[in-house]
């Protein structure tokens, strides 16, 4: 494995990370304790140190998993969460980014992954009417002072114009990290994005990185997911139009006897921002597949960890 310091606070984390929205049911499969402490076993024993999950992957579900797994050696880990995109009880969207509401939020959080602090606690894809809130960002300050948080940052919408607008603040609001949607297909990071965060000395976190499965090389046009798999809610045009972009890449970019999904997260590492990029995985086998990738990248990026 290979590490980067995720922004200027120096934060030293794998370049490869573990997402887990999957494990939150959403993605059409349910997961028991069992088979989740089989992945985290497998990121302690390759070297990941670095899991993003959120209050809103099956309402609490993945973090009180991922609290488990981790609870033997929670000092080994960078664990990032969310805030602000649902919260089981609260109806009115509008409640869900009142500072009052995200530090019982918070409470949650810290409840269900069993740890006393957050190493990063992230706004989760709020517009501008939740961003602009300076009471907000008051209160999450205070909970730095007090240790339940150890850096706050800000995981930006896929709307381009909200994020755009956002992500020159996000230094301004104390944040020292950014995570975006950054891929082979959805490189619109690179416009605004990833120039700033390099200018403001913010931390990337890529999400998405493999944009959902589609540059593992695996699907073709008119591919049908299952029942509980949210990509199958996805409009058929943008599915096909996916599907057959991500097979040309791989027969034109992707060189002959390399595996396409370390290809693309490589591909996402090379950019000088991009400290982590944060894979869901399946199951183990996924799991160390994806940590090959880290062959792949440069011992020489700006954000490398000696």
């Amino acid at each position: 494995m290979k590490y980067r310091n995720l922004s200027n606070k120096n934060i030293r984390v794998s370049v490869i990370g573990l997402g887990t929205w999957q494990l939150g049911g959403e993605w059409g499969q349910d997961y028991t304790q069992d088979e989740v402490d089989a992945v985290v076993d497998a990121c302690r024993e390759e070297g990941i140190n670095l899991i993003d999950t959120a209050e809103c992957y099956g309402e609490g579900v993945s973090e009180r998993l991922v609290g488990r797994s981790v609870a033997r050696d929670r000092d080994k880990w960078v664990i990032a969460t969310k805030f602000g995109h649902r919260y089981k009880g609260i109806f009115d969207r509008d409640q869900l980014w009142k500072a009052d509401e995200v530090r019982k939020q918070l409470e949650q959080s810290l409840k269900n992954l069993r740890t006393d602090y957050i190493d990063l606690y992230q706004f989760h894809s709020g517009g501008n009417e939740y961003f602009d809130n300076d009471e907000l960002w008051e209160m999450l300050s205070r909970q730095v002072e007090a240790g339940k948080i150890r850096h706050i940052g800000v995981s930006l919408t896929s709307n381009k114009a909200i994020r755009d607008s956002q992500v020159p603040k996000v230094a301004g609001v104390g944040a020292d990290a950014v995570q975006v949607v950054y891929n082979r297909l959805d490189k619109t990071a690179e416009d605004t994005v990833l120039p700033i965060c390099l200018k403001e000395g913010l931390g990337v976190l890529a999400r998405v990185p493999l944009a959902s499965g589609f540059l593992t090389g695996k699907y073709a046009p008119g591919v049908q997911f299952p029942e509980g798999d949210y990509r199958g809610g996805l409009e058929r045009g943008k599915l096909d139009t996916m599907a057959s972009e991500a097979l040309r890449i791989k027969d034109q970019e992707v060189p002959e006897g390399v595996n396409m999904a370390q290809w693309a997260l490589s591909w996402c590492l090379a950019h000088d921002a991009v400290a982590c990029v944060i894979p869901g995985a399946r199951d183990t086998a996924q799991l160390r597949s994806n940590t090959k990738a880290a062959d792949m990248v440069s011992d020489t990026h700006p954000l490398a960890v000696g």
